[in-house]
């Protein structure tokens, strides 16, 4: 039964931490509480058919709760934050005018951060980056994203030399806008009320479920996914085949390493990933921190719907 109050809700809630932290059980436990609905943060679950491999909940697991934002872009589409901000604010705005509750989980910092603070993105320059993408195909994304940890060396720790997609765009804004990259990402200048409460495990902890997860993904058939989106275009996709898990086994499937080897890459992958998720959203000082590990789990829905109620009443 949701919780009914005296006091107004809070506008929006936000469920964050990395990966493998239980963020999704939590959304859809505050979301069954507080007459909400959960909105997707997650950038590779907007794609459809990337289930497995994202841990993307069953419709058993989302407890009669509607999901917003899963499921909307083909494997082929390149994603925008800027794109993805305009469809969650719009079903933030929704979801605030018939009453409910928004809550939004995922542990994709930008589009966070783009869904519920006032971030405004620079414009493109196609010249400009016409001319990157050239020098990418030539000298590959070492080069480049040597030059971009030279230019904004934050900007260079927060994106893998591997990603040129986003060395890329993040060159194109330093040059369209004389700035740093990281420059042009405003503070923490919200334009909603916002509770944003992050799910903590420490890391040896995390380590171990990330590992699980990863083998439990393989069991379940993530290889046979790749697979059949290989065939709707995955390779071409210059997003959706970079995602974790997805981008090692289509360099299996392409012979370049092994089954094993590319689940190995998957959980190595992963870990470091969670530890770039955790540094963006330990920057923030408005994330409230509660311990998600095995010792807490049964206290955090407890924890988390408490420090709600706090924020509602403050």
């Amino acid at each position: 039964m949701a919780v009914r109050s005296s006091a107004p809700a809070p506008r929006v809630i936000t469920v964050v931490g990395p990966t493998a932290a239980g963020k999704s059980d939590l959304g859809v436990f505050l979301a069954q509480q507080l007459d909400g609905e959960v909105v997707n943060a997650d950038s590779m679950q907007l794609y459809r058919g990337m289930d497995i491999g994202t841990a993307k909940l069953t419709l058993a697991e989302r407890g009669s709760v509607p999901h917003h934002l899963l499921d909307i872009w083909d494997v082929t589409e390149t994603a925008s934050v800027a794109e993805y901000q305009r469809l969650a604010r719009a079903e933030i705005d929704r979801l605030l005018a018939a009453g409910r509750t928004p809550v939004l989980v995922g542990g994709s910092g930008l589009y966070v951060k783009g869904a519920i603070d006032a971030l405004e993105f620079p414009g493109t320059d196609p010249d400009v980056r016409a001319a990157l993408e050239a020098e990418l195909a030539e000298h590959g994304s070492g080069a480049l994203h040597a030059r971009l940890a030279a230019a904004d060396p934050e900007a260079g720790r927060a994106i893998l030399p591997g990603n040129g997609r986003r060395i890329v765009r993040a060159l194109e804004v330093i040059e369209i806008t004389g700035k740093p990259f990281t420059a042009n990402l405003p503070g923490n200048d919200a334009v909603y009320d916002t509770v944003q409460i992050g799910v903590d495990v420490a890391r040896p902890e995390l380590d171990e479920r990330i590992t699980l997860r990863v083998d439990r993904m393989w069991a379940a058939g993530l290889v046979d996914e790749v697979r059949a989106l290989e065939a709707q275009g995955l390779r071409e996709g210059r997003t959706a085949s970079r995602a974790l898990g997805y981008q090692q086994v289509l360099a299996a499937l392409a012979q370049e390493c092994t089954e094993d080897e590319a689940r190995a890459e998957t959980v190595r992958a992963t870990k470091r990933f969670a530890r770039r998720q955790d540094s963006w959203f330990r920057r923030d000082p408005r994330v409230h921190w509660l311990s998600g590990g095995a010792e807490h789990r049964g206290e955090l829905p407890g924890q988390a719907l408490a420090l709600v109620e706090r924020a509602v009443t403050a």
